[in-house]
């Protein structure tokens, strides 16, 4: 057994950050991997047309000046590909590769003796504290459909993509499903398969990307104010650092709202969704933004039929994440390219040659599952964690997750969760909610050690009144409209409870230096297990 300070669960990058910070302030850390490469979800997913959501200035580290100053982005919105190469060059750059074991799953971790024990498939390890930085989106979903053993052709997952890639040239595809992964997915394979099918459940908003290469000039007036524009995505509702409005969307003028909403659309990306402060609030406010939305996707469409299965209806706009896309519905206009809208012809299971609906069989020589993850609590889950008095976490978070301030669960001491449940997370810019947390769990350790604390925990009551005022939160917005992730429906089964916080980067950043001016009210620190 290999004794640490710290156990890091997850090389990606909130795993990266913890590693450097806590190193940084004298602990010995050991990230744990299960892949065989660095980088997290952007290892893992390399299907055609990955690529980031926000902007690449704003996703990316922001902790040393001159990392973000010689780090040259090419596009607006970065590829896998270039995401990957900025993962490897912060790995080389401080030297992090040293204290990543990869091939290294985690199984089992049990709380005894003031400490965790490890277990892995590729040993066992000791450590004071324990950092989950598994990611919100690490764990993919794997549809089980009959037949699928039978079938001749070939089964892909855009979380599994080969990581020498694969040639559709003159295939026939199908994709199954019509979120982030598919939306952006579709356009790329289009222009390689000689069809493509389309397997979709339900419409999606979107927003255009506008994607570009970032010239000189505009990376250059980045980082000119780099510094500012970190710390106003600090201050901001989600971590973006686009100005957000303070209007409502009822108060203004119907054509002035219109030119608004037109100047938003095409620059703002997944920014657009704060266009007015009460779209998220407000049915009302919300129906002048999604009435613009299904304006803007049948302006794009050519097939009139199609439109029915394309334009999203009965959920408010944002209540799910609305994917950033590049051309997804123009693709549909091809003759080569079909919709197939399973609410209305669902998917029976696999033949030999493709996929078998109610109405019809598909062939294809290749199917696609671009079905998402079990989001936010699925990697948490996928090991044993057994925390005092033998409770583990699933027991734990049988009714739907339970955290304090999404940092720490009741009953499991000295275990701390990056960007978990009950936090920003993925209502957020990711990487700044991650950076954010690292940062307070290395100052709440470092507290820690001041007072000869061996354990730190949350109070049940502490837990209990945080996981109620996210909910009171949540309830008071248009979010649990939707069956989204962000509810727990990606999963059957699975408690439907609004997972992350609601709340705001801004409004959150504010409830933890409460926290810690109140002498990190919620939390005990203690000398020795009890």
């Amino acid at each position: 057994m290999t004794d640490v300070d710290v156990v890091v669960v997850g090389a990606g990058f909130a795993g990266l950050r913890a590693l450097h910070t806590l190193r940084e302030r004298g602990y010995a850390v050991a990230v744990l991997e299960a892949g065989d490469g660095i980088g997290g979800v952007w290892h893992w997913n390399r299907y055609p047309g990955a690529r980031c959501d926000v902007r690449s200035h704003d996703y990316s580290y922001g902790f040393d000046p001159d990392l973000e100053q010689e780090w040259r982005w090419t596009e607006r919105y970065a590829t896998q590909p270039e995401i990957l190469r900025y993962v490897d060059h912060v790995v080389e750059r401080f030297d992090l590769a040293r204290d990543v074991h990869l091939r290294t799953r985690v199984t089992r971790m049990v709380f005894r003796d003031a400490g965790w024990d490890v277990e892995t498939t590729n040993g066992a390890w000791r450590a004071r504290f324990v950092v989950m930085a598994t990611g919100q989106l690490s764990i993919p979903k794997d549809p089980e459909l009959p037949g699928q053993a039978d079938y001749a052709g070939t089964v892909l997952h855009t979380a599994r993509w080969p990581r020498e890639g694969i040639d559709l040239t003159g295939k026939r595809v199908g994709v199954i499903g019509t979120g982030s992964s598919g939306t952006q997915l579709v356009p790329v394979v289009a222009e390689q398969a000689a069809h493509l099918t389309v397997f979709q459940r339900t419409p999606n908003f979107s927003i255009p990307a506008t994607n570009g290469p970032v010239s000189d000039e505009e990376d250059a007036a980045v980082k000119a104010v780099y510094r500012e524009r970190r710390e106003a995505a600090r201050n901001s509702p989600t971590g973006l650092s686009f100005p957000v409005s303070r209007e409502s969307a009822l108060e203004v003028d119907p054509e002035e709202r219109r030119r608004h909403y037109d100047v938003q659309w095409p620059t703002t990306g997944f920014g657009f969704l704060l266009a007015y402060r009460d779209l998220m609030l407000d049915e009302a406010a919300n129906a002048t933004v999604a009435d613009f939305v299904r304006e803007k996707i049948a302006a794009k469409v050519t097939k009139p039929e199609l439109l029915p299965h394309l334009l999203p209806e009965g959920y408010p706009f944002g209540a799910k994440r609305p994917p950033v896309d590049s051309g997804y519905f123009e693709t549909f206009n091809r003759d080569d390219v079909e919709l197939v809208d399973v609410r209305d012809t669902p998917i029976t299971g696999f033949t030999e040659h493709g996929l078998q609906t109610t109405e019809r069989e598909v062939e294809l020589d290749v199917v696609v599952f671009a079905t998402g993850f079990d989001a936010m609590t699925g990697a948490l889950l996928k090991p044993e964690i057994v925390g005092r008095d033998g409770r583990t976490l699933r027991e734990a978070w049988d009714a739907g997750p339970r955290t304090y301030l999404g940092l720490q669960v009741a009953g499991f001491p000295n275990l701390f969760v990056v960007a978990g449940p009950g936090s920003p997370s993925l209502l957020s810019n990711v990487l700044l909610s991650i950076e954010q947390h690292v940062d307070w769990i290395a100052d709440l350790l470092d507290a820690a050690g001041a007072r000869g604390a061996e354990v730190v925990e949350v109070t049940a009551e502490a837990e209990a009144g945080w996981v109620a005022h996210v909910n009171e939160r949540a309830e008071a917005t248009l979010y649990p409209q939707a069956r989204s992730y962000y509810m727990g429906d990606d999963v059957p089964g699975k408690p439907r409870v609004f997972t992350p916080y609601v709340g705001g980067v801004r409004g959150y950043k504010r409830i933890l230096e409460r926290v810690v001016a109140d002498d990190y009210d919620g939390f005990v620190l203690s000398g020795a297990s009890r």
